[in-house]
């Protein structure tokens, strides 16, 4: 089984080179000779249920490791991937939620931080438990954490699950921003691209299936 390396070799700025990636389950196999590279802006997993959407992301992440081939990320890369809606944050306040991560983050944009609490509609709820908090309003704290980390590589699970019209518009404004980066490399796993995003050029298409 090969494990993800990091390599400051990879292709045209590219952030994560794919190569022949396979992942079996359960000995069938969910993802079979995935070959991608991912580079700034924004990109597309798109694919029905049980195509393996998430299970490529937590590939990308280096929390699975794949059957076979291999996954090369440039020197020193910095990751987003986070699921505050996991039940082993229950008991934690969502203000030390968003703080335990900052330290990880080198770039993480503080300045910003008030007006996308606001913007999210999340003041109110900072202070609670996240098992008081709604699935929409973990959804948006973890969109917050990604919207201000300044990660190289931003990885985003059914973003719009859970969210309610004026949040949705928010993620379309933000992965909107993230198609036109020359920094940050995006990507969002979703059954398909969402029509607001119709318009934007997509640095990558990873297409699982239906």
């Amino acid at each position: 089984m090969k494990s993800p390396v990091q390599t400051p070799c990879l292709p045209n700025a590219a952030v994560l080179v794919a190569e022949k990636l396979c992942l079996d389950v359960g000995g069938r196999a969910l993802l079979a000779d995935l070959s991608f590279s991912l580079r700034p802006g924004l990109s597309l997993v798109r694919g029905g249920d049980g195509r393996g959407k998430t299970s490529l992301l937590r590939l990308m992440a280096g929390v699975l490791a794949p059957s076979s081939g291999q996954l090369r990320r440039s020197e020193g890369l910095s990751l987003y991937y986070q699921c505050p809606e996991s039940s082993e944050h229950d008991a934690v306040p969502a203000q030390a939620w968003l703080a335990a991560l900052r330290p990880s983050y080198p770039a993480w944009r503080v300045a910003k931080e008030p007006a996308l609490i606001e913007a999210l509609g999340l003041a109110e709820h900072m202070d609670k438990p996240m098992y008081m908090l709604s699935s929409g309003s973990r959804r948006k704290l973890g969109l917050l954490a990604a919207a201000l980390c300044g990660a190289q590589l931003v990885l985003l699970d059914m973003p719009y699950a859970a969210l309610d019209g004026r949040s949705c518009r928010w993620v379309h404004d933000l992965l909107s921003q993230a198609a036109a980066s020359q920094t940050q490399a995006w990507v969002l796993a979703d059954y398909e691209l969402p029509a607001a995003l119709a318009g934007q050029t997509l640095a990558a298409l990873i297409d699982l299936g239906d």
